[in-house]
């Protein structure tokens, strides 16, 4: 999830387990714990865009990460607050303050190596990475936290908005199920053959979502929206098999298989070479040039290696996408 969202999840934990403890000061440790599994990504800045994205969710997601951390943070935390709270209530809080980080990322298409040094990511698929309405009830409840002084009252608000954003996380796995079913059904009507289908939820929403399907012929793209009138409709997407024999004994080829999972087509544009995760979406409708959301250039170097750039994306590109989400959310 996004920052925002984890450092209030970060602070709800921290006020659930020491709250009577540490009163407000809730607030800094548990942002601060909620935050830490991330610093992955300031790693990932002085590496290159390939392994900085392969680290992402990795080690710093990991059961085995926490278990050594914890009791260091815990320790120093007990230390700073001498006589408010003991070594083993600060080991918890520091445990469950980075422990529910990787749950809620978990719910996301990316997914965490919670198993880390394992390569397998669990990933729910059930909620985008920036989700308003799971973030909402939480902001709401720890403002009546942070103003609150009476420890039954604080108990009650942060559980209230807790029980609240997790039922919502519930709800959402019940409509994936729901979607995911419709897309079944829509590709057995229509005598689709297919091997793998993964069904993930669109851009701040759980409304409007999109299904990969994996087929001999290649990958089919597909949307539902529960507000749907008409049939669901695929669109093929094929794998430039000429262009991927190119690059595939590239390292960073490699690793970009392992990251997709399998999720992936090459790609060719002129004179470049592309490398697109499908799981994230497209950013056009072209299925003749298709611009996906995550997509990575591998530049031919004199030498035949080839160095690898993500392609970026602009501010409007972002904005045209939104729109397409909001009109195509209202139904087909």
């Amino acid at each position: 999830m996004d920052s925002f969202t984890q450092v209030l999840l970060g602070i709800a934990t921290a006020e659930v387990i020491a709250g009577r403890q540490l009163k407000n000061k809730t607030f800094l440790y548990g942002a601060v714990l909620g935050t830490i599994p991330d610093l992955d990504v300031v790693v990932g800045m002085f590496m290159d865009p390939v392994s900085g994205v392969a680290i992402h969710r990795g080690l710093s997601h990991s059961l085995f990460f926490f278990v050594c951390l914890s009791p260091v943070l815990g320790w120093l935390i007990a230390k700073l607050e001498r006589g408010k709270i003991t070594l083993q209530r600060s080991i918890i809080l520091a445990f469950f303050g980075l422990f529910t980080h990787v749950i809620l990322d978990a719910f996301t298409s990316w997914g965490t190596q919670i198993l880390w040094p394992l390569p397998d990511r669990f990933a729910l698929k059930t909620i985008f990475v920036i989700d308003p309405l799971y973030s909402i009830p939480l902001l709401i409840s720890l403002i009546y936290v942070y103003r609150t002084r009476l420890d039954l009252l604080r108990k009650k608000y942060v559980f209230r908005g807790l029980i609240i954003s997790s039922c919502y996380l519930i709800l959402a796995s019940g409509i994936k199920l729901f979607a995911l079913n419709k897309f079944e059904n829509a590709l057995k009507n229509q005598g689709i053959n297919y091997t793998e289908i993964i069904v993930k939820p669109t851009a701040f929403n759980t409304i409007l979502w999109n299904a990969n399907i994996k087929t001999k012929e290649g990958y089919l793209l597909a949307d539902y929206s529960l507000l749907d009138s008409k049939p669901i409709s695929f669109t093929l997407y094929k794998n430039n098999e000429e262009a991927g024999k190119q690059i595939n004994k590239s390292e960073n080829f490699k690793k970009l298989v392992a990251i997709s999972e399998g999720w992936h087509i090459v790609s060719r544009h002129k004179n470049s070479i592309y490398f697109n995760d499908l799981r994230f979406g497209l950013l056009n409708d072209n299925p003749d040039q298709p611009q996906f959301a995550f997509s990575y250039e591998f530049i031919e170097k004199s030498d035949g290696s080839f160095e690898v750039i993500e392609v970026p994306k602009a501010k409007r590109d972002g904005k045209l996408l939104l729109q397409k989400l909001w009109k195509r959310l209202q139904g087909n």
